[in-house]
């Protein structure tokens, strides 16, 4: 079985298939995914992010706000707390630091960072972490105040193995997208050979950032197969022995996701 460990089951180009969110879900089932973590990322979408998981056993989901959506509204440690009481929720975020895009709301970016940081403290749930051009402040804010113990992934990962080593270090894990199989990812792709695969996990960031050979093409969660076989084959194992450690993994860092 693999696990689509990050997905945005809500803004999925339902337009570009031939069906609605149960069909494409029971496509994914087909190819072997068995389980989805749906992400929310704003304050407008927490609840139809929710909604989606309840409707759907195999579906989990997350309560943050996107470093990129904090100009709609931002929640307190508090007020995430409360949200992430709801069943099915096994984590905090999509939370982080995105300075590439929206370097004008830094002071407001880190503030939430923090929220989620604490909330992940307090209710032992780990915090799904987003990250671009922000490498220093995202290093800083995790080890002023993450919790060593439940921890985190940094979902999406496209940085340097320095960076990789560092968030090891707190005890977080790494999450391949489909960008691992672009042609221009080669320093990428030597970053997931030297991973831990203790640490290792796989995703789709669907509707986005589709792997070869649907690169260009909305992405869907079924896609997370190919992702998968692809680092399979970076590390010299079978996409069976693949398949079985990121699942392992999965149900260590979100353990509510059993």
């Amino acid at each position: 079985m693999l696990v689509d460990t990050h997905c945005h089951l809500d803004a999925l180009r339902l337009d570009k298939f031939d069906g609605e969110l149960p069909d494409v879900l029971a496509l994914a089932r087909e190819r072997g995914i068995g389980k989805f973590l749906t992400i929310s990322t704003g304050l407008k979408n927490i609840e139809p992010v929710k909604q989606i998981a309840a409707e759907h056993k195999d579906v989990y989901c997350s309560v943050g706000i996107h470093p990129l959506d904090v100009g709609d509204g931002t929640a307190t440690c508090d007020e995430l707390i409360a949200m992430a009481e709801a069943p099915k929720v096994v984590a905090l975020g999509e939370t982080g630091l995105d300075y590439y895009y929206s370097k004008d709301t830094v002071e407001v970016q880190q503030e939430s960072f923090r929220a989620h940081l604490e909330a992940g403290k307090r209710t032992k749930l780990p915090v799904i972490v987003h990250t671009r051009d922000a490498r220093d402040d995202t290093l800083r804010l995790l080890r002023e105040h993450a919790d060593p113990e439940s921890a985190g992934v940094l979902h999406c990962f496209t940085e340097t193995w320095e960076m990789a080593q560092a968030a090891l270090d707190l005890n977080f894990y790494i999450s391949i997208s489909g960008i691992v199989t672009f042609r221009n990812a080669e320093s990428l792709r030597d970053v997931v050979r030297k991973l831990p695969l203790e640490r290792l996990l796989v995703e789709t960031d669907s509707p986005y950032l589709a792997p070869v050979p649907y690169r260009g093409k909305a992405n869907i969660p079924a896609y997370v197969k190919e992702v998968a076989e692809f680092v399979a084959e970076l590390r010299g194992l079978s996409p069976e022995a693949l398949a079985e450690i990121t699942t392992e993994n999965f149900h260590r860092l979100f353990p509510r996701a059993q």
